[in-house]
């Protein structure tokens, strides 16, 4: 336990809706150090639906974080992080469930089919960035959207699953922006916001379109085209902080 005496330590308890449908308490403990938010926060995590390992995952996560905001308050910002990216921090992600949903379907000619869904921070030299984007999207053989709504920016593709994988090497990799002096940049700030199988209920978009929207309705009725009306409420509002 840290010392009581400096700074201030407050305890939070958080309930994370995950992947497999079962709720992870987290019990997180914040100690605040007098110089805080200079000073990173000492973080410890416990839960009961998670090994001491995926706990100690969740500390080195949330302390990496916390790096980002360094001399910026952070705690709230932090808390928010880990509802959203939990699913991705605990390595059991997607393949547990989807494996169930393989076996119970049997063999379908969808098999390989993916879907992922981007979240992109910024687009400085956009134009361009827009262009590189499509012609990977075409090159991959990858159908979907690229979506701008305000600030928010989201790709969603779909197609063979190591074209998917393909895709974001290509995303992690390429310089695909440039930075605030101009130059070329590989994308630091992009979340993989969900890669999953694409189920009987998921409409197959046809083409790679680049998109705008001018009110989060218009943005939720192309998801709910999509059959994905719950890919929208779990991933797209938290965005809207």
């Amino acid at each position: 336990s840290f010392p009581e005496t400096h700074g201030i330590t407050f305890r939070i308890q958080i309930s994370v809706k995950e992947l497999l449908d079962t709720d992870v308490l987290l019990k997180l403990l914040f100690h605040l150090p007098v110089n805080y938010p200079s000073t990173l926060p000492d973080i410890s995590v416990n839960s009961d639906q998670l090994t001491r390992a995926q706990c100690m995952d969740v500390k080195d996560k949330l302390l990496e974080q916390a790096k980002k905001h360094l001399s910026e308050p952070m705690v709230h910002d932090l808390i928010l992080w880990i509802q959203q990216h939990l699913k991705y921090v605990i390595k059991q992600s997607a393949t547990v469930c989807d494996e169930k949903t393989t076996l119970s379907k049997g063999t379908s000619t969808e098999d390989g089919i993916w879907m992922l869904l981007l979240h992109l921070d910024h687009m400085r030299a956009k134009a361009k960035y827009v262009k590189t984007v499509e012609k990977w999207a075409s090159d991959l053989r990858l159908t979907g959207r690229l979506m701008f709504m305000g600030k928010i920016i989201l790709i969603l593709l779909q197609g063979d699953r190591s074209n998917i994988k393909e895709y974001l090497i290509l995303q992690k990799t390429s310089k695909v922006d440039v930075d605030s002096s101009g130059k070329k940049c590989k994308e630091k700030m992009i979340s993989v916001l969900c890669e999953t199988k694409v189920q009987s209920q998921h409409k197959r978009f046809q083409t790679f379109e680049v998109k705008e929207y001018s009110t989060l309705d218009e943005l939720q009725k192309e998801f709910e085209t999509a059959g994905l009306t719950t890919l929208f409420s779990e991933f797209v509002p938290p965005l809207l902080k």
